[in-house]
Protein backbone atom coordinates (compact mmCIF):
# COMPACT_ATOMS: atom_id res chain seq x y z
CA UNK A 1 0.00 0.00 0.00
CA UNK A 2 1.67 3.73 -1.29
CA UNK A 3 1.64 5.77 1.63
CA UNK A 4 1.19 9.30 0.23
CA UNK A 5 3.64 11.90 -0.47
CA UNK A 6 4.52 14.30 2.00
CA UNK A 7 4.14 17.92 1.51
CA UNK A 8 6.69 20.17 0.17
CA UNK A 9 6.55 23.09 2.66
CA UNK A 10 8.00 26.81 1.18
CA UNK A 11 8.99 28.63 4.13
CA UNK A 12 9.57 32.12 3.83
CA UNK A 13 13.13 33.30 2.75
CA UNK A 14 15.67 34.62 5.01
CA UNK A 15 18.49 37.07 3.77
CA UNK A 16 22.58 35.65 3.44
CA UNK A 17 24.76 38.09 1.38
CA UNK A 18 25.60 37.19 -1.89
CA UNK A 19 28.57 35.37 -2.77
CA UNK A 20 31.62 37.72 -2.80
CA UNK A 21 29.88 40.36 -0.90
CA UNK A 22 30.81 42.63 1.84
CA UNK A 23 28.96 43.32 5.00
CA UNK A 24 30.11 46.83 6.75
CA UNK A 25 29.29 47.54 9.70
CA UNK A 26 29.10 52.02 9.97
CA UNK A 27 29.67 52.89 13.66
CA UNK A 28 29.02 56.73 14.06
CA UNK A 29 31.60 57.55 16.54
CA UNK A 30 30.69 58.53 20.05
CA UNK A 31 29.73 61.65 21.11
CA UNK A 32 32.68 64.86 21.15
CA UNK A 33 33.76 67.51 23.65
CA UNK A 34 31.25 70.61 23.10
CA UNK A 35 32.38 73.56 21.11
CA UNK A 36 33.44 76.67 23.11
CA UNK A 37 33.72 79.87 21.34
CA UNK A 38 36.81 80.08 23.46
CA UNK A 39 38.58 77.36 22.93
CA UNK A 40 38.63 75.73 19.33
CA UNK A 41 39.26 72.70 18.37
CA UNK A 42 42.02 71.44 16.89
CA UNK A 43 42.79 71.27 13.18
CA UNK A 44 43.00 68.27 10.85
CA UNK A 45 43.02 69.58 7.29
CA UNK A 46 41.13 72.28 7.92
CA UNK A 47 38.74 69.85 9.35
CA UNK A 48 37.64 70.13 13.38
CA UNK A 49 39.53 67.40 15.90
CA UNK A 50 37.48 67.24 19.39
CA UNK A 51 38.14 64.66 21.06
CA UNK A 52 35.32 62.18 22.51
CA UNK A 53 33.59 63.58 25.12
CA UNK A 54 33.25 61.17 28.54
CA UNK A 55 29.88 60.24 27.01
CA UNK A 56 31.28 59.60 23.79
CA UNK A 57 34.35 56.94 25.76
CA UNK A 58 30.70 55.07 27.11
CA UNK A 59 29.57 54.64 23.73
CA UNK A 60 32.92 53.16 22.42
CA UNK A 61 32.82 50.71 24.99
CA UNK A 62 28.81 49.52 24.44
CA UNK A 63 30.25 49.39 20.58
CA UNK A 64 33.11 47.20 21.61
CA UNK A 65 30.83 44.93 23.95
CA UNK A 66 28.26 44.86 20.84
CA UNK A 67 30.06 44.01 18.21
CA UNK A 68 32.82 41.50 19.23
CA UNK A 69 31.04 38.43 18.54
CA UNK A 70 30.23 39.33 15.19
CA UNK A 71 32.79 37.65 13.17
CA UNK A 72 34.82 41.29 12.58
CA UNK A 73 37.73 40.65 9.93
CA UNK A 74 38.85 44.48 9.74
CA UNK A 75 38.51 47.75 11.12
CA UNK A 76 38.81 51.20 9.40
CA UNK A 77 38.92 54.43 11.14
CA UNK A 78 39.48 58.42 9.72
CA UNK A 79 41.91 60.72 10.14
CA UNK A 80 39.75 62.46 12.27
CA UNK A 81 40.43 61.28 15.90
CA UNK A 82 37.25 60.85 17.04
CA UNK A 83 36.96 57.33 15.31
CA UNK A 84 40.60 55.81 16.29
CA UNK A 85 38.76 56.80 19.64
CA UNK A 86 35.62 54.87 19.51
CA UNK A 87 37.16 52.22 17.61
CA UNK A 88 39.65 51.48 20.34
CA UNK A 89 37.08 49.01 22.57
CA UNK A 90 36.40 46.82 19.65
CA UNK A 91 40.13 46.63 18.37
CA UNK A 92 41.04 45.67 22.06
CA UNK A 93 39.22 43.26 22.38
CA UNK A 94 39.76 42.10 18.37
CA UNK A 95 43.10 42.36 18.91
CA UNK A 96 43.17 44.36 15.19
CA UNK A 97 45.00 47.04 13.69
CA UNK A 98 42.27 49.64 12.38
CA UNK A 99 43.25 50.93 9.01
CA UNK A 100 43.00 54.58 7.85
CA UNK A 101 40.29 55.26 4.88
CA UNK A 102 40.56 59.09 4.59
CA UNK A 103 38.12 59.64 2.28
CA UNK A 104 35.33 58.32 4.75
CA UNK A 105 36.05 61.49 6.70
CA UNK A 106 33.39 64.03 7.78
CA UNK A 107 32.03 66.34 4.66
CA UNK A 108 34.04 69.60 4.93
CA UNK A 109 32.11 72.79 6.17
CA UNK A 110 34.07 75.48 4.88
CA UNK A 111 33.44 78.35 7.25
CA UNK A 112 31.37 76.77 9.34
CA UNK A 113 34.21 74.59 10.88
CA UNK A 114 35.70 74.55 14.49
CA UNK A 115 31.87 74.45 16.02
CA UNK A 116 30.52 76.57 13.99
CA UNK A 117 28.05 74.67 12.69
CA UNK A 118 26.77 73.61 16.47
CA UNK A 119 26.39 77.16 16.82
CA UNK A 120 24.68 78.11 13.74
CA UNK A 121 22.18 75.12 13.83
CA UNK A 122 21.55 76.54 17.76
CA UNK A 123 21.06 79.82 17.10
CA UNK A 124 18.57 79.11 13.68
CA UNK A 125 21.10 80.74 11.32
CA UNK A 126 18.81 81.44 8.22
CA UNK A 127 21.53 79.22 6.01
CA UNK A 128 20.97 76.15 8.40
CA UNK A 129 17.22 76.68 6.99
CA UNK A 130 18.25 77.13 3.16
CA UNK A 131 20.47 73.83 3.91
CA UNK A 132 17.46 71.85 4.86
CA UNK A 133 15.11 72.97 2.60
CA UNK A 134 17.74 72.41 -0.18
CA UNK A 135 19.29 69.42 0.88
CA UNK A 136 22.92 70.26 0.03
CA UNK A 137 25.88 70.76 2.08
CA UNK A 138 27.26 73.21 -0.04
CA UNK A 139 25.04 75.96 0.88
CA UNK A 140 27.49 76.84 3.29
CA UNK A 141 30.14 79.36 2.64
CA UNK A 142 33.22 77.51 1.20
CA UNK A 143 31.86 73.48 2.09
CA UNK A 144 33.10 70.55 0.08
CA UNK A 145 30.08 70.14 -2.71
CA UNK A 146 27.68 67.73 -2.69
CA UNK A 147 28.96 66.37 -5.95
CA UNK A 148 32.73 66.09 -4.25
CA UNK A 149 31.41 64.41 -1.21
CA UNK A 150 28.81 62.26 -2.85
CA UNK A 151 31.81 60.64 -4.99
CA UNK A 152 34.40 60.10 -2.49
CA UNK A 153 32.08 58.28 -0.22
CA UNK A 154 30.98 56.36 -3.18
CA UNK A 155 34.99 55.55 -4.35
CA UNK A 156 35.78 54.78 -0.20
CA UNK A 157 32.91 52.47 -0.33
CA UNK A 158 33.71 50.68 -3.15
CA UNK A 159 37.15 50.32 -2.60
CA UNK A 160 36.37 48.32 0.98
CA UNK A 161 33.92 46.35 -0.41
CA UNK A 162 36.74 45.24 -3.46
CA UNK A 163 39.30 44.71 -0.57
CA UNK A 164 37.32 42.67 1.59
CA UNK A 165 35.03 40.05 0.05
CA UNK A 166 32.98 37.61 1.58
CA UNK A 167 34.00 39.61 4.92
CA UNK A 168 32.54 41.42 7.62
CA UNK A 169 33.96 44.98 8.70
CA UNK A 170 33.76 47.87 10.68
CA UNK A 171 33.73 51.73 9.62
CA UNK A 172 33.68 54.03 12.72
CA UNK A 173 33.42 57.11 10.55
CA UNK A 174 31.00 60.01 10.65
CA UNK A 175 26.53 61.25 11.01
CA UNK A 176 26.85 63.11 7.18
CA UNK A 177 28.86 59.94 6.16
CA UNK A 178 26.55 57.61 7.22
CA UNK A 179 23.90 59.83 5.76
CA UNK A 180 25.29 60.30 2.66
CA UNK A 181 26.09 56.31 2.15
CA UNK A 182 22.40 55.41 2.67
CA UNK A 183 20.67 57.98 0.68
CA UNK A 184 22.94 56.57 -2.43
CA UNK A 185 22.14 52.86 -0.82
CA UNK A 186 18.12 53.82 -0.90
CA UNK A 187 18.51 56.13 -3.97
CA UNK A 188 16.47 58.76 -1.95
CA UNK A 189 15.33 61.63 -3.16
CA UNK A 190 15.47 63.23 0.01
CA UNK A 191 19.51 63.48 0.13
CA UNK A 192 19.47 64.25 4.22
CA UNK A 193 16.64 61.57 4.59
CA UNK A 194 19.12 59.23 6.71
CA UNK A 195 21.19 61.91 8.54
CA UNK A 196 20.66 61.78 12.17
CA UNK A 197 22.69 58.56 12.96
CA UNK A 198 22.91 58.72 16.69
CA UNK A 199 26.30 58.99 18.10
CA UNK A 200 27.36 54.84 18.96
CA UNK A 201 24.75 53.91 16.65
CA UNK A 202 25.44 51.00 14.11
CA UNK A 203 24.28 50.56 10.33
CA UNK A 204 24.64 47.87 8.58
CA UNK A 205 25.07 47.68 4.81
CA UNK A 206 25.81 45.39 2.07
CA UNK A 207 27.65 45.46 -1.28
CA UNK A 208 27.84 43.20 -3.36
CA UNK A 209 29.21 44.64 -6.88
CA UNK A 210 27.40 48.18 -7.43
CA UNK A 211 24.05 46.65 -5.74
CA UNK A 212 23.90 48.51 -1.94
CA UNK A 213 21.70 46.44 0.17
CA UNK A 214 20.23 48.30 3.56
CA UNK A 215 20.03 45.89 6.69
CA UNK A 216 19.92 47.71 9.23
CA UNK A 217 19.69 51.81 10.61
CA UNK A 218 21.04 53.41 13.44
CA UNK A 219 20.63 50.34 15.64
CA UNK A 220 21.47 51.84 19.49
CA UNK A 221 20.10 49.15 21.10
CA UNK A 222 23.13 48.44 23.07
CA UNK A 223 23.05 52.03 24.60
CA UNK A 224 20.22 51.49 25.87
CA UNK A 225 18.44 54.58 24.74
CA UNK A 226 15.11 54.84 24.48
CA UNK A 227 13.15 55.33 21.28
CA UNK A 228 12.91 59.87 20.86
Amino acid sequence: MSTPEQEVEYRQHRFSPPPGATEIFLVRHGESAPAKGDNPFELVDGQADPDLAPEGRDHAERVGRRLADERISALYVTTLRRTPQTAAPLAAKLGLTPEVEPDLREIHLGEWENGLFRRYTYEGHPIVEQLWREQRWDVIPGAETMESFGGRIRAAIGRLAAANPDRRIAVFTHGGVIGEVFAQASAAKNRFAFLGADNGSISHLVVSGENWMVRRFNDTSHLQSPFG
